[in-house]
């Protein structure tokens, strides 16, 4: 449909993609953006101390750099340099499992998705051990938030976990968000509220 009427049908697409972004990934971004860019950075410091080989020998078990060139097990079609773009695109995930994903459009470079490092630890439940010097600064109700914004929580469901009146709990967040501390996302019927990275830099500071 998009092809055949790319005016008409590319702006119901963009606004699909918002939503999407709004809904699934948006409200989980401060912790997932965190650890795509250790990732990276680790990599980049590999790839500085110990040049482009080991990078690739260290991303995943199915891999292996030799000296004529990439390997992939299990991978049932070749790469050939003489059909694929020039290059190659990794990108971190915290979505591909512990497989690899590929895709090879010519004349777009060669694309392999890896699974992230500290994937597995995303959604452990992080020490608050800090929550009382924070407070100090912030208050307790509203510290008490931010601890329990591990995932994204509607009002109501903050008041139930907290015992604070939704009416509070929801001065409190708008109080949150206009420092930047949390986001809202809609989500259906819902608002979904979100810890947001400068939230999750402030309470790692505040830890022990």
């Amino acid at each position: 449909m998009l092809h055949a009427e790319p005016e008409a049908r590319l702006a119901k697409l963009t606004d699909e993609l918002e939503t999407y972004w709004e809904v699934v990934l948006a409200p989980y971004w401060a912790r997932i953006g965190p650890v795509l860019e250790a990732d990276i950075l680790h990599r980049a410091r590999t790839v500085a101390e110990h040049g482009a080989g080991r990078l690739l020998d260290d991303l995943h078990p199915s891999l292996s750099w030799e000296s004529d060139g990439l390997r992939m097990a299990r991978r049932k079609h070749p790469l050939v340099r003489a059909t694929a773009g020039a290059g190659l695109l990794l990108i971190p995930s915290v979505f591909t499992g512990p497989d690899l994903r590929t895709r090879t459009t010519p004349p777009d470079p060669p694309q392999i998705a890896y699974p992230a490092r500290g994937t597995g630890t995303l959604w452990q439940r992080r020490r608050t051990a800090g929550a009382e010097a924070l407070a100090a600064v912030l208050g307790r109700s509203r510290t008490l938030l931010l601890a329990e914004l591990e995932s994204p929580a509607s009002t109501t469901q903050l008041a139930h976990r907290t015992g604070l009146s939704p009416a509070g709990v929801s001065q409190q967040l708008t109080a949150l968000r206009d420092a930047g501390l949390v986001s809202a996302h809609r989500a259906g019927r819902s608002v979904l509220y979100a810890r947001t990275t400068a939230a999750e830099t402030l309470l790692r500071a505040a830890s022990p």
